[in-house]
């Protein structure tokens, strides 16, 4: 595929589409030197983005979590998106909402002078783990720790929280990983660089509290659909040493959807049955 800064194609800037390659922002752009960013990742389906308002709404509360208040409304960002997808033909793809501190009058840490901008972009994207989906996920575990929500605001999906997603995947991929499993501050089992984990034991499902993670639109989708299916859900801290002890493992998120996982750093997990019914039912979920 083509570079992501040269394709044919419209993406949506401060209320104009803009031809793709030239959606461009200066250098001297706050959020390049100080991560001031915060930014979204949703799915469209037959014409359809699963759960679009709900991430319109997060994108502007993230906004809010960092001092940068979004100059859009949730219906003008939800006509960005239509107008994106419009524009450039796509009815299954990928969505990417992102803002930002801009250039501006101030080029240190301070930016409240700086305009916040915004932009919606889509492009066709398959499967995040590839095969995975079938054969399950391997994690190395990172050796970064997810960090208290004294240093930072983590129920934002904040650019500056992903630093170490990067460095951690990149770790993990160099060892022939598809992803990397983070534990938090305190030692608790926390997320992958980008998606939600949950575990199975005796047709139970155990996933960790969202207390200094982000607590994933996919994730409470899961969750949902878990009570409705009847399956009891554990959100509580989980300790590493139970790795061992549990018999399947998913991630959740937008992008990886609901991708089984085979083995994290020295545990190994069932593909199972449980574990394929629920990726079917969140397949036909999205798809309603």
């Amino acid at each position: 595929m083509a570079a992501y800064d040269d394709r044919d194609g419209f993406i949506w800037m401060d209320g104009a589409l803009v031809p793709w390659r030239e959606a461009n922002v200066h250098v001297l752009s706050h959020a390049l030197h100080y991560a001031s960013s915060v930014f979204e990742g949703e799915r469209c389906y037959g014409g359809k983005i699963f759960k679009s308002r709900e991430h319109s709404e997060r994108l502007l509360e993230s906004g809010r979590l960092l001092d940068m208040p979004i100059p859009w409304s949730v219906d003008q960002i939800e006509d960005a998106k239509a107008a994106v997808l419009k524009a450039n033909g796509l009815t299954d793809a990928y969505v990417r909402a992102v803002a930002w501190r801009g250039a501006g009058e101030d080029m240190g840490v301070a930016s409240s002078r700086n305009p916040v901008r915004l932009a919606v972009a889509a492009w066709e994207w398959g499967a995040y783990y590839g095969d995975a989906k079938m054969q399950g996920a391997k994690l190395d575990i990172a050796k970064w720790k997810r960090p208290s929500p004294e240093t930072i605001p983590t129920a934002a999906k904040a650019a500056g929280l992903y630093m170490i997603c990067t460095m951690s995947k990149h770790a993990a991929e160099a060892k022939g990983c598809s992803d990397a499993l983070f534990f938090d501050y305190r030692g608790y089992v926390a997320e992958a660089t980008g998606a939600n984990v949950f575990f199975i034991k005796d047709g139970e499902v155990h996933t960790p509290i969202p207390d200094a993670i982000l607590n994933g639109i996919t994730r409470q989708t899961v969750i949902g659909m878990l009570n409705d299916m009847g399956i009891t859900v554990h959100e509580r801290h989980i300790m590493p040493d139970e790795l061992s002890g549990f018999q399947q493992c998913f991630l959740t998120g937008t992008a990886a959807e609901v991708t089984p996982v085979g083995q994290i750093g020295d545990y190994h997990f069932q593909v199972g049955q449980l574990t394929r019914d629920i990726a079917e039912t969140y397949e036909k979920l999205v798809r309603t």
